[in-house]
């Protein structure tokens, strides 16, 4: 039976160009919740790393200062490592623009004991909501020709649902142990998705816990469609080709459902009339999407090519 107490965790937070005063009231937020904080930081500019290293340091944790932008997965695994150097039990790993809720840890750990008397749990992760949206992200059983999307009805359900996404997600070592790092070669996009299935492929559950809340934005922006059929999360042109490249290299990953393949190929034309036709910047978005696809096949993989970024 494993070790169920908060100071067995270390948050992982991952960095890159943060706005220091969210930055901070993150780690104020997250601290007293967990055992240390770990921030990783892929070379931003500035020079609030130094009063950011004291902060860190009275958490127990530590700045991991990267030589360039290695992406979100390598900076996840580096962070990972540290905890698990420090023997730490569990990692909660955490993207720069997320707040959790007050007692959000506790809850998870709670859920991952309990769910763990009768399953194998991989990870378990907290419901969220973007303060642009006007309620709460459901979780995702993976289905043909639709996913199914669940969402919470009391604080007491735990979901079995099919991926969580990385930020909020709280993972024991011995499971990482197992199941392996994330992804480094995705470098951004699908990490989560693509560690989930691996996950899941290895015979791991994995639980929305809806006791658990955190705040997360989605996306850069929101915009409505044409004729008022609601609005779409928006991205920049450099996450569209990674979108694009990623979502190819899960297709030939012998682990990734089959079902979610199936739906995900009408997706991609999609996506290619929504960023290509009717969001700009239209020309640059469709340029990077099908550059994605074309590194998609070629199999690259790490960070956006310098080429397409001129």
């Amino acid at each position: 039976m494993g070790n169920y107490s908060a100071m067995t965790v270390c948050a992982v937070i991952v960095s890159y160009q943060p706005e220091l005063q969210s930055l901070q009231q993150l780690i104020s937020a997250v601290a007293p919740q967990v055992g240390a904080v770990v921030l990783v930081d892929n070379a931003s500019n500035g020079v609030w790393q130094q009063t950011l290293s004291q902060t860190l340091a009275a958490c127990r944790g530590a700045l991991l200062r990267q030589p360039c932008n290695v992406g979100l997965a390598a900076a996840q695994n580096a962070g990972i490592d540290w905890a698990r150097s420090q023997g730490f039990q569990h990692v909660l790993l955490l993207d720069q623009d997320s707040e959790p809720g007050e007692g959000m840890v506790v809850a998870l750990l709670t859920a991952l004991q309990n769910l763990s008397c009768e399953n194998q749990v991989g990870a378990v992760g907290p419901r969220f909501h973007d303060r642009r949206e006007d309620r709460d992200a459901p979780f995702v059983r993976i289905g043909f020709p639709r996913s199914q999307k669940v969402w919470c009805e009391s604080d007491t359900q735990s979901i079995a649902c099919d991926f969580l996404i990385s930020s909020g997600a709280l993972i024991p070592i011995e499971v990482l142990d197992r199941v392996g790092a994330m992804d480094a070669g995705l470098f951004i996009d699908n990490v989560d998705m693509e560690w989930s299935f691996r996950a899941r492929a290895k015979g791991y559950a994995l639980y929305g816990v809806c006791s658990a809340t955190m705040h997360h934005h989605l996306g850069d922006d929101r915009r409505a469609l044409p004729f008022g059929v609601g609005k779409i999360v928006v991205h920049g042109p450099s996450r569209l080709y990674y979108m694009m490249r990623n979502r190819l290299r899960l297709y030939g990953i012998r682990h990734t459902p089959w079902v979610w393949i199936a739906q995900d190929v009408p997706r991609v034309l999609v996506k290619l009339f929504l960023f290509g036709v009717l969001i700009g910047p239209r020309w640059r978005n469709l340029r990077f999407m099908l550059r994605g696809l074309l590194d998609g096949l070629r199999g690259r993989q790490g960070a956006c090519p310098a080429d397409l970024l001129r």
